[in-house]
């Protein structure tokens, strides 16, 4: 089969592999209907050091299940499912708890033998516990919404879930990327009263206040800062959702962030250190987040996708076919889509 590796910074190939086959009695082999390119691929399409074998990419998938192992159960052949980011078991106490990124015997896509999504087909491990079904009869125009809550919009409701927003509340959200824009959907879902969106691109801001997002700050470091706390009477808002990763966003978040309030950061962290110094803990300000344990939100979130109060997929704004997922990369690098969706 058709499938798209890694082999160093910028060099990204779509190549011949094995076709995947059960190996454990609790893997599924999906074909895969759509996939698409991450955000957080491009952090490697910018620095992977160059490797003689190329690394399985594409974490974020759905399709239809075409082959299942003799312990998989609540799955069938021909049922369409979606595949969060992290396979999991579904038993483990990490698992029950709703941390299904931490389970005692999950898989990440693209690593230690596992296919990535970014292919024709996927051997899925723990197939009983990762796998979601989707009712059958379902609009094919769902599809990039479907999409959508294997990754970004599970990680954008994550963020606000941790971050505490409810009604009454006030959240800026930092990043107008495609986790920036879901969190900006899941806090307006959450009752959010005012949700400031921190971001320059005209296309996504657009979206984001259709999404929800009462204010637009297109302003950067000091002057983003001044007007946020302007838009707030200079208290700065109760949560803060940080959905970009990099050191200066997350110093941005304490500073908008309201005394009493919440930081929840869910952007792929590209640094170790963190500014919570005396400043922060004078005020009593609570710093979460984390990665997004995907399978514990997708059944509540489908739902609302299937009876139309969510369309996530609006954050896919450009549809190419496998053998274009070289292109695809290089135009989300160079800022010329947000998220692509990628047809095998």
């Amino acid at each position: 089969m058709r499938a798209a590796l890694m082999y160093g910074a910028g060099d990204v190939r779509v190549e011949n592999v094995p076709d995947p086959q059960i190996v454990e009695p609790t893997d599924a082999v999906v074909k895969v209907v759509a996939a698409c390119i991450c955000g957080s691929d491009l952090w490697p399409y910018a620095s992977k050091v160059p490797t003689a074998e190329g690394a399985r990419m594409g974490h974020e998938f759905v399709g239809t299940v075409e082959e299942i192992g003799a312990d998989v159960t609540g799955i069938s052949v021909g049922d369409f499912v979606i595949a969060p980011f992290v396979a999991s078991d579904g038993t483990c106490d990490y698992c029950r708890e709703g941390l299904q990124t931490s389970c005692r015997h999950g898989a990440h896509w693209g690593s230690d033998g596992v296919d990535g999504g970014q292919g024709e087909r996927v051997r899925v491990p723990q197939a009983s516990g990762t796998l979601v079904v989707v009712p059958a009869g379902f609009d094919e125009q769902l599809v990039p919404s479907l999409l959508a809550l294997s990754d970004v919009m599970s990680t954008g409701y994550h963020a606000a879930t941790k971050g505490g927003v409810a009604p009454g509340k006030s959240v800026t959200v930092i990043g107008d990327g495609a986790v920036g824009l879901s969190a900006v959907l899941a806090a307006k879902m959450l009752g959010a009263e005012r949700i400031i969106l921190m971001g320059r691109h005209a296309e996504r801001t657009k979206l984001g206040r259709e999404f929800g997002a009462s204010d637009v700050v297109v302003e950067r470091g000091a002057d983003g800062v001044a007007r946020v706390k302007e838009l707030t009477a200079g208290d700065g808002t109760h949560v803060v959702l940080e959905a970009v990763g990099l050191k200066p966003a997350l110093e941005t978040a304490f500073q908008v962030v309201r005394p009493g309030g919440v930081i929840s950061r869910v952007g792929a962290p590209q640094f170790e250190d963190v500014p919570f110094g005396f400043g922060p803990f004078m005020q009593n300000i609570t710093l979460t987040g984390g990665v997004a344990p995907a399978r514990a939100y997708i059944e509540k979130l489908l739902a609302l996708v299937l009876d139309g109060v969510i369309q996530p997929g609006k954050v896919f704004d450009r549809v190419i076919g496998l053998e274009e997922v070289p292109a695809g990369y290089r135009d989300m690098a160079d800022r010329k889509v947000l998220k692509v969706l990628v047809r095998p």
